[in-house]
Order: structure tokens, then C-alpha cells, then sequence
């Protein structure tokens, strides 16, 4: 039977079933936000409301929000008469593909989403929630940056924000998706969190915007030129990933999650994997020129040796000579670290380098074994690259893979030059297993190079000087660049038929998946900067 209605002692309703109705009404208030003319004006920027991203986001739209009722107590500037609830950010938790994930998200129609003391500590409080919880934490960023009304109490609110995105990162997964603007100060948050997605047209980050850099500078550049999401997906390198719409990253966003573990005392999910881990790829024996100096797309092997083909490329529009990208092998994830000879041959350089680093740096954080596929004739030349630091930049790149404790498999397809061949992965700084095909050449150099340098003098004396060089390449090549020169010598592992590739690559992983190195006592290393 229904329960009796709680009444008062004169016989009439009791008093908690109009503070309920109160509470409903109140909640609701929360769910509209400040009114139909501001979602209207969000919309017609071809944004969506804070709470429809989350509702994207989320497992069939459900979030728990927390701390909906905050309001902020600063006075001065019109502040203590408008004291909206939320304080231009929801925060909370839901689940994504049934794994708990936390979440804020600005909401630009109160304050502008700009941050202010109350706003700020919220987002401390869900970023705290997460790091104790063990559970990844995404950011839905579109503000105006620091409250100018609250002073110097909304800069420390950024300060606290950035504290724990530091003492967080390499802890839990922490991912920034850029739709609206961010700027100043703001812009370092997103750059201290492992990825950042931005949205075309909506989306801008920079420290100091057109106006300012127009006045100082004298130069002229619109927000898009200037901190756009392709701007940043180019040149900067900042964002991991861009998108026409907000629809298409949010989805993007789950994916990702789906790839990566709640935490790092944790593994990456596993999925059932309808790629038979068997299949053999015979498409590679052909797939890759045998002449060293021709082109191919690396996407192209990548494709054919990952489950279904399916692999999630990270910041593919910037140095765009080393691919990384997150994908399954008999579905377990997977990061893969290959050069691409369709761009400046797949010398590694400055832009590359770096990419590669924070790649290899994160899947190490996060227990994601490695796959290193090589085809590198070198770093790249010139004055440019040797000015601006290729040898600091190249080194991060070295650290990153040697601090590296995760499984980690080198393939060498083709050719593997000089100190790019030690630095994308080798034997030498602690592959577990190197793997090379039959058309390998491992060496200091190409063979051409190489006898220019031994046997200058011989061919200047030779009557035939071409034909003398042309003998003295065959003779190096003969003697140095075998495919089976590096085996010999146990610095490749194993010479394998191209076809075998994705079988090799399942069980060496399967092996390795329990692979445990004790790490030194210390505080942490000086890695190169």
C-alpha cells in the first residue's frame, strides 16, 4: 500500500514536502541556466550549453553534478547583486562506456565562464575528487579567463587549478576540450593535461590576443590566425586534435577515454578482439619500396598490421615525419612511434622529436606498451635545426624512450641511419625485443655517404672515379649494411618474414605484458628541456 502522506499535528501537509518541492524547483532552475536568450545567443555561436556537451560526454547523458548550489561571496562592480548558482561552471562525475570519469565544464552564459574564487575552488574540489577516486578528469573549456571583478583571487583560483594538474599528471588520464575561448593565463592549464582537443571556429587559446599583440607589436592577426584550433594543430603543436563540430570531438573524446586506463596502477582496458590475432599480413612484403630513396605512407603499414585497421592518430597535422597513434593488437592498446618517409623522408627533427617524446612519455605514464616501426635515414640537417636546438630537442626524445619502463618492441622496416636509428628505440637504450625485416640496412650512414667519407682519397686517385665509388659502395654495403649484419652482432633480435608481422608483434606483447623494472631511488630525473 502507498505510504500516508506526512502531515502536521493540526492535520495539515507536513513541511518537508514543500521544501521538496522547493528543491525540485530550484533544481530545475539549474538545469535551464540563466535563461532562453543566452542559450539562444550560445547556440547561434554554434555552441552548445555546458550541461548538453556533458550530456554528449556521458553514458545516456547522466552526470552527478556537485556543488550545483555554490555561489560566490565577492562584492564591488555590481558583484553582490548578481549571484548566479553554479558560478559559470558544472561540475561532477558519470560513467564512459561504464568507467567513471569526472568532468567540468565552463558555462559562458553566466559570467562569460569566466573564473572566479568560487568557481575556482570547484574545480579544485572535482580535480581532488578524481586523483582520489583513481579516475580520469576532462575539462569542457569556454571562458573568458580570470573574473577581472575578484582581483588577484581569481589568478590564485588559477594557480590551485594548475597545482593539481601537475601533481596529477602521470597519476590520472586528464584531457582538455577546447570550445570556446582561453586566454591568458588560462591557456597553461590545457597545456599541462596529456591531450587537447579543439573545436574549428569556436575554439582559441592564446596568452595575449590580436589586440594586445597588435599594440606592441604592430602586427595584425585574428583570433583564428592567431590561437585557432588549426593554428594550434600546425604550427604551435598545442592541440592533439581537431573538429568541425562539437558533436564529432565529444565522441572523439570517449574513444580516447576507451583506449586509456582509469589510472596509472592500472592497465588499458582489453576488448574482444574480432581480428584474428592470427592473420597474417602478406600485403607488407610489397607495401614497402625496396629503394630506400622512395616515398610510402607509413599509415598504410600501421593499418595493416592493427585490429580492424583502426588507429587513433595524436597531433597528425604537426611535424607531420613522425606518426604517433594509439591502437589495438588482439585488443589490447597499443602506442605507435613510426617515422613517415612521405614526410622529409622520415628524418626526425626538432617539431618531431618533441612529438615523439611526449608521446612515448605518456604511454609510459599510463602502462601502454610501445611499438617503435623505423624507417629513418637520420636527423635532419641544416643550420636552422642545429640553431634552434636539435641536438636539446633530439635528447628528449632519447630520454623518453630510456626512462621508459613499459614493453617496448622495435621494427625496423627499411633503412636506420646514424643516431636516429639508436634513438627510435634500439636495442642499445633498452628495446626489449628488436624485429627487422629482410630489406634492413642498419649503419652509421647510407653506403654512399660512407664511402665518400673511407675511400675519399682512393677515388680522387682513380682514373675512373665514379666506377672506383660505385665499387667502394657495393663493398660497404657488402660488408655493413647485409640485412643480417645487426643480427650477427645480437643488436636485432630476430629477421622476420614482413607477412608475420602483426602474429610477432601479438605474442612478443603477450610475453612482455607482465614485464616489471625496478626503478632507482630517487626524486625525479633532469630531463632534457
Amino acid at each position: 500500500m502507498p505510504a500516508e502522506p506526512i502531515t502536521a499535528p493540526d492535520g495539515t501537509p507536513g513541511q518537508r514536502r514543500g521544501t521538496l518541492a522547493e528543491l525540485e524547483a530550484l533544481r530545475q532552475t539549474l538545469r535551464d541556466g540563466p535563461g532562453q536568450r543566452a542559450t539562444d545567443a550560445q547556440h547561434a555561436k554554434g555552441k552548445l550549453t555546458a550541461r548538453e556537451r556533458l550530456a554528449l560526454l556521458f553514458d545516456d547523458g547522466r552526470f552527478t553534478e556537485v556543488e550545483g548550489l555554490r555561489r560566490h561571496r565577492a562584492s564591488g562592480f555590481g558583484l553582490e547583486d548578481h549571484r548566479p548558482h553554479t558560478d559559470g561552471v558544472v561540475t561532477g562525475w558519470g560513467r564512459v562506456y561504464g568507467r567513471t570519469v569526472f568532468a567540468y565544464a565552463h558555462d559562458f552564459r553566466i559570467f562569460a565562464g569566466s573564473l572566479g574564487e568560487a568557481h575556482a575552488e570547484k574545480i579544485h574540489k572535482i580535480m581532488d575528487m578524481a586523483a582520489t577516486a583513481g579516475a580520469p578528469i576532462v575539462g569542457l573549456c569556454d571562458g573568458a579567463g580570470a573574473r577581472i571583478q575578484e582581483g588577484v583571487t581569481a589568478l590564485a583560483g588559477y594557480g590551485g587549478i594548475f597545482q593539481r594538474n601537475v601533481r596529477n599528471s602521470g597519476i590520472i588520464p586528464q584531457i582538455s576540450v577546447m570550445m570556446g575561448p582561453c586566454a591568458g593565463g588560462a591557456a597553461y592549464s590545457p597545456a599541462l593535461t596529456d591531450f587537447v582537443f579543439m573545436v574549428r571556429g569556436t575554439a582559441q587559446m592564446f596568452i595575449t590576443g590580436p589586440d594586445v599583440v597588435g599594440a606592441v607589436t604592430g602586427e595584425q592577426v585574428s583570433h583564428e590566425d592567431l590561437g585557432g584550433a588549426d593554428a594550434h594543430a600546425t604550427r604551435s603543436g598545442v592541440a592533439s586534435f581537431t573538429y568541425d563540430d562539437e558533436d564529432d570531438c565529444l565522441t572523439d573524446v570517449r574513444y580516447l577515454l576507451s583506449l586509456l586506463p582509469a589510472n596509472n596502477r592500472e592497465h588499458p582496458p582489453a576488448e574482444p578482439c574480432t581480428d584474428d590475432p592470427a592473420r597474417r599480413t602478406p600485403v607488407l612484403r610489397d607495401l614497402v619500396p625496396a629503394d630506400t630513396t622512395r616515398a610510402y605512407d607509413m599509415r598504410h603499414v600501421i593499418a595493416e598490421v592493427v585490429d580492424d585497421g583502426d588507429f587513433f592518430e595524436v597531433h597528425e597535422r604537426w611535424a607531420p615525419n613522425v606518426l604517433c597513434a594509439l591502437a589495438r593488437l588482439d585488443g589490447h592498446t597499443v602506442g605507435i612511434v613510426a617515422n613517415q618517409p612521405a614526410h622529409l623522408a622520415g628524418a626526425l627533427d626538432i617539431k618531431g622529436s618533441e612529438k615523439a617524446a611526449r608521446f612515448v612519455q605518456m604511454c609510459d605514464s599510463f602502462n601502454i606498451p610501445l611499438v617503435t616501426l623505423v624507417d629513418v635515414p637520420g636527423f635532419l640537417p641544416g643550420v636552422g635545426q642545429e640553431h634552434d636546438g636539435i641536438i636539446r630537442h633530439g635528447a628528449k626524445l632519447l630520454y623518453a624512450y630510456c626512462n621508459a619502463t613499459v614493453p617496448r618492441i622495435q621494427l625496423v622496416l627499411r633503412k636506420a641511419y646514424g643516431g636516429a636509428y639508436i634513438v627510435m628505440d634500439s636495442r642499445s637504450i633498452g628495446s626489449d625485443l628488436s624485429l627487422a625485416w629482410p630489406g634492413n640496412e642498419i649503419a652509421v650512414m647510407g653506403a654512399e655517404a660512407a664511402a665518400g667519407v673511407i675511400f675519399r682519397r682512393d677515388i680522387a686517385a682513380a682514373d675512373d672515379p665514379e666506377a672506383t665509388r660505385t665499387q667502394h659502395i657495393k663493398e660497404y654495403r657488402d660488408q655493413l649494411m647485409h640485412p643480417y649484419y645487426a643480427a650477427e652482432r645480437g643488436l636485432v633480435d630476430d629477421v622476420i618474414d614482413p607477412a608475420e608481422t602483426r602474429i610477432r608483434l601479438i605474442d612478443a606483447l603477450a610475453v612482455l605484458r607482465t614485464k616489471h623494472v625496478p626503478q632507482p631511488s630517487r626524486k625525479h630525473g633532469n630531463q632534457p628541456q
